[in-house]
């Protein structure tokens, strides 16, 4: 799989959009978020691929939810109801180095469930996972990961399903030569995912 082009421009454009909606430079940015001015930079000319982490700081920086990087503010031009959202407007995420794809599913990132697909490739693993308050749980819908929560760690391949306290340290990892795609569901219970 390709990861979305563009992604990181998307995510720079709305960074920007988003700090000048709140009057605040580079820099005042930066000292917020405790990130450096240089990456925020980075970021909105489209030149990073930033960390889950540095997205969450910034997030908390600007009081919006991470999903808020991948929304665009634009008229709906459909007549759908709030509760659908169509294949074609998914926000899709890049994140890290090992190029794990984030699809948003859930219609709305205002309520207390998120839902999305995420692609794993060959070799990768989630290199910073958010931990919250609530419940994470998933379908492995292709291919097979290996899912670490606490000390425990089990191989989950396609049909298998998972759940768990999302305040447990937890990540994914794909040790196969094949992608591998999961559904991802998330209760938050904190309104930062």
């Amino acid at each position: 799989m390709t990861p979305p082009e563009g992604g990181a421009r998307q995510i720079g454009e709305r960074l920007r959009s988003l700090r000048a909606e709140r009057n605040l430079t580079i820099l005042d940015l930066a000292a917020k978020a405790g990130v450096s001015a240089g990456i925020i930079s980075q970021i909105e000319r489209g030149n990073s691929n930033p960390s889950m982490k540095t997205l969450q700081r910034i997030r908390a920086a600007l009081g919006v939810n991470l999903w808020e990087f991948l929304e665009q503010r634009e008229p709906q031009t459909t007549q759908d109801p709030p509760f659908v959202r169509r294949g074609a407007q998914r926000p899709r995420i890049v994140v890290g180095e090992t190029r794990l794809v984030k699809e948003l599913l859930s219609p709305r990132n205002d309520e207390n469930l998120r839902f999305m697909i995420v692609t794993l490739p060959p070799g990768g693993i989630s290199e910073d996972v958010l931990i919250g308050t609530g419940q994470k749980g998933g379908y492995v819908m292709s291919g097979s990961i290996e899912l670490t929560v606490g000390e425990r760690t089990a191989r989950l391949a396609e049909g298998d399903s998972f759940q768990f306290k999302s305040d447990a340290p937890h990540h994914i990892a794909n040790r196969s030569d094949a992608d591998a795609k999961l559904l991802w569901i998330m209760s938050v219970l904190d309104t930062h995912l």
